[in-house]
């Protein structure tokens, strides 16, 4: 009802009184008692406490259909702009509605009890305090970001004149202003509750019984808006300080100035008093041991980061190797199924099953790392602040009076430390729901993936020989028919031992074997090497030596006591060589010493590794045989080995007769190898496993 006509009425129910009696003696104004006058001042009262009442429902109503229209109809409207856009726009616009809608219906349901209203109100409003500050402390905090958008709108002309035909078209008042008068409103709405409550309070009698409850309502709001500007004063701290900036080394150089280094000076200095124990730590338990449980959530994300980035790579190189496109060189059958399942899986299902990973484990992984960031730069930011804090907290103690920038930093710790304190437990709370969620999903696709291999593959194990043995007896096949392809793999090797030339390195340097014989006669024949494999020196003391290369042992370790490195000498220099790289080098008799020849060259030694290997000069010309050692072509007439490559023997010596050599043809290329290189393979009995009768 409009206050004119609550003004009427009121006249209107007091005019029968007073025309009662027109003759009647009327007290003047100066004559009037006080009862008279105290009964008008309460009427009063009541009269203006009903109107505040009034506006605060009737404006409720009108901002809660604002708030409708702004959420619903513009928001839909404007789909030009990008959602991220949008998101922040609006905000937490819908929350604010549900939370404004039920405050408004219980504003409404105070209506039927007029004479307990006042005291229903400010229950009401002592219910909802903590909703109303979740809600409008998150929409405020968002709100100069808004605002920062619509500038950037206004650069567009052509995109500014939509926005403001949508707008002109719900809410005709919004005028020019456009979208800064309906992002305003909910900022203007929390900042006059306590004004409402106050104009009741004021026309509330202090006796009576619902003035405590109105006066706590209004402090209680007046500290929710208190609460939200603090509040978003924190937030914008830490938005300055949440930004991972990647800058070059010349933008860091170039953001130093005389300030920067007063500011890290007084902090290094402060960091090396408390180091020293010359002044006091300010210890923070509570913030410790958030802290902590931060770090904790990290390390928990980042190691799981990285154990689904080398699954992924696994993955990878698990799809490019397709047995089933090679010639397995066996018959029909099982082979068959096995082919095509395996092609059918490789095509279809691992692909899929990997796309799958990338999307819903992957990236939600990697948008979490990333979310970590900030929090992280905020701690590190916090310690710095902490450092500035102290050394104001020292001066204030000990001059009386800060500065004003020195105030500010005071105040800059406390924005933060409060924050991270109220934050950081809701923060690795969701961050361990989010990981959780991600790990669940991995075990999901895992199990999806089974369930779908198994499906493909039930087609294919119904052709397979094995089918109809039962599990237990499937089991003990397997493990026989692997114990005996292991006896197998055994009998094998000791035949292929027996036929191998002995574990011969790389033959001797042309020319080494003066150096060689140096050596021998200077350390003796147990104290010879020879170098298996290349070797690349990494410091100054390291030496670079070729394979086959014979040096001396000087000492098994180095000076720090590390039997790793070995301290030799090449002959010429003298240096430290990987241990690993080191074989012994045995020195044997000559073939003639064998052969029982003695007499004054009774000592004299043949410079190669032992045993002698089974020579190849036996093996005819065009002889396959194998590859024992993998051998390296050092000029155009010889030719490069792989360990286990088949050779086919052209001669078995060289043009000189030297058996030591051979010439052989791997791959088309032909080429001298040494002999001690090549064996005859044997060949073993058949093996396999086969399904009992």
């Amino acid at each position: 009802m409009p206050t004119s006509d609550l003004l009427n009425q009121d006249l209107q129910e007091r005019e029968p009184a007073d025309m009662a009696d027109p003759g009647a003696d009327e007290p003047s104004p100066r004559t009037e008692s006080p009862d008279g006058e105290g009964r008008v001042s309460e009427d009063r009262s009541l009269l203006h406490q009903r109107l505040a009442i009034r506006e605060l429902i009737d404006t409720e109503v009108s901002y809660l259909h604002m708030l409708q229209l702004c959420a619903s109809d513009i928001r839909g409207r404007l789909q030009q702009l990008p959602q991220g856009d949008l998101d922040v726009l609006f905000s937490n616009i819908d929350d604010i509605v549900k939370v404004n809608s039920r405050f408004l219906h219980g504003l409404q349901e105070t209506a039927s009890r007029e004479e307990d209203q006042v005291q229903l109100i400010g229950n009401l409003f002592l219910e909802f305090q903590e909703e109303l500050e979740q809600v409008y402390k998150v929409y405020c905090a968002s709100y100069d970001q808004a605002l920062l958008l619509v500038d950037t709108y206004r650069k567009e002309p052509e995109l500014q004149r939509e926005i403001q035909g949508i707008i002109e078209a719900v809410v005709p008042q919004a005028g020019s202003s456009g979208l800064s008068f309906l992002l305003v409103i909910p900022l203007q709405r929390i900042t006059k509750y306590p004004l409402l409550l106050q104009k009741i309070l004021e026309n509330t009698l202090p006796d009576a019984s619902a003035y405590p409850v109105l006066q706590r309502a209004t402090h209680a709001l007046q500290d929710v808006n208190a609460n939200i500007n603090e509040y978003k004063r924190r937030k914008e701290v830490a938005s300055k300080y949440t930004k991972v900036e990647q800058l070059t080394l010349r933008e860091r150089l170039a953001r130093i100035n005389t300030h920067t280094l007063s500011k890290k000076t007084t902090r290094l200095s402060q960091l090396l008093k408390q180091e020293a124990g010359l002044v006091p730590r300010t210890e923070d338990k509570e913030f410790d041991d958030l802290e902590e449980r931060f770090h904790w959530v990290s390390l928990c994300v980042k190691e799981t980061k990285n154990n689904v980035a080398a699954y992924l790579d696994n993955l990878e190189a698990f799809l490019h190797f397709r047995p089933q496109e090679c010639d397995l060189d066996v018959g029909g059958g099982p082979v068959v199924q096995y082919c095509s399942l395996t092609r059918d899986l490789q095509l279809q299902a691992f692909p899929e099953f990997k796309r799958r990973l990338e999307g819903l484990v992957w990236q939600p992984l990697c948008s979490l790392a990333k979310t970590l960031a900030g929090p992280q730069n905020l701690i590190k930011k916090r310690l710095d602040k902490l450092l500035d804090f102290e050394r104001v907290e020292e001066k204030l103690l000990e001059v009386g009076s800060v500065s004003y920038e020195e105030e500010v930093a005071r105040h800059t710790y406390q924005a933060l430390n409060s924050m991270l304190v109220a934050e950081l437990p809701q923060f690795n709370q969701l961050a361990m729901q989010w990981l959780r969620q991600i790990l669940c999903t991995f075990v999901a696709l895992q199990r999806d993936l089974a369930k779908q291999v198994l499906q493909r593959a039930e087609g294919s194990l119904a052709q397979l020989p094995h089918h109809h043995i039962p599990e237990l007896a499937f089991r003990k096949l397997v493990e026989d028919a692997l114990g005996q392809t292991s006896h197998q793999l055994h009998s094998f090797q000791k035949n292929f031992e027996k036929v191998l030339p002995p574990p011969t390195i790389q033959p001797l340097l042309p020319g080494a074997e003066r150096q060689v014989q140096a050596l021998l006669s200077r350390y003796g024949p147990g104290k010879l090497y020879q170098v298996t494999s290349n070797i690349s020196g990494a410091g100054t003391l390291d030496l670079t030596l070729p394979r086959g290369q014979v040096v001396a042992l000087l000492q098994n370790k180095d000076t720090k006591g590390n039997s790793s490195r070995w301290l030799v000498d090449t002959g010429g220099h003298r240096g430290y060589v990987p241990a690993g790289k080191l074989e012994l080098y045995r020195v044997v008799p000559r073939d003639k010493e064998l052969r029982g020849q003695a007499g004054p060259h009774e000592d004299s030694r043949h410079l190669t590794p032992e045993p002698t290997p089974v020579p190849v000069s036996s093996v005819p010309t065009m002889t396959q045989v194998v590859a024992v050692y993998p051998f390296l072509a050092r000029s155009s007439h010889e030719v490069s080995l792989q360990a286990g490559q088949p050779v086919t023997v052209l001669e078995a010596q060289d043009k000189k007769g030297n058996p030591e050599w051979s010439l052989v043809e791997v791959d088309g290329q032909r080429g001298y190898v040494p002999s001690s290189f090549l064996a005859r393979a044997p060949s073993p009995a058949p093996w396999g496993w086969s399904l009992p009768s």
